[in-house]
């Protein structure tokens, strides 16, 4: 008789541990859904963000160009301004001198 009643306090125990382990694993399974579907999600965050950087560097890359044109366009009406302002000054000191030299020459007789 107490053959049987260890026999059954064991398959008791063995139930027992059967089922810890069945609980254990559905746990774990849990866990493993979850931290699937976080990686799920921060891959599609990853791939939404990189392809906005694409974008955003696209952009970027155009208005440095536009910039650096801009930058180009002043520097050359800057130079060619600089030298109309030197040619006026040039064309201001003949024009004084030559007006100086006219005032300055006799008057022909009539």
């Amino acid at each position: 008789l107490s053959l049987g009643v260890c026999e059954r306090a064991s398959n008791n125990e063995l139930v027992k541990c059967i089922e810890d382990l069945c609980n254990k694993r559905d746990a774990l399974q849990r866990e493993i859904t979850t931290e699937e579907d976080e990686k799920s999600k921060l891959q599609n965050d990853i791939r939404m963000l990189s392809e906005r950087l694409a974008k955003i560097n696209e952009s970027l890359a155009k208005k440095i160009t536009a910039r650096n044109e801009y930058d180009k366009t002043i520097s050359e009406t800057e130079n060619a301004y600089m030298k109309i302002l030197e040619s006026s000054q040039n064309l201001l000191t003949v024009l004084k001198r030559e007006s100086s030299s006219i005032k300055s020459s006799p008057k022909p007789d009539l």
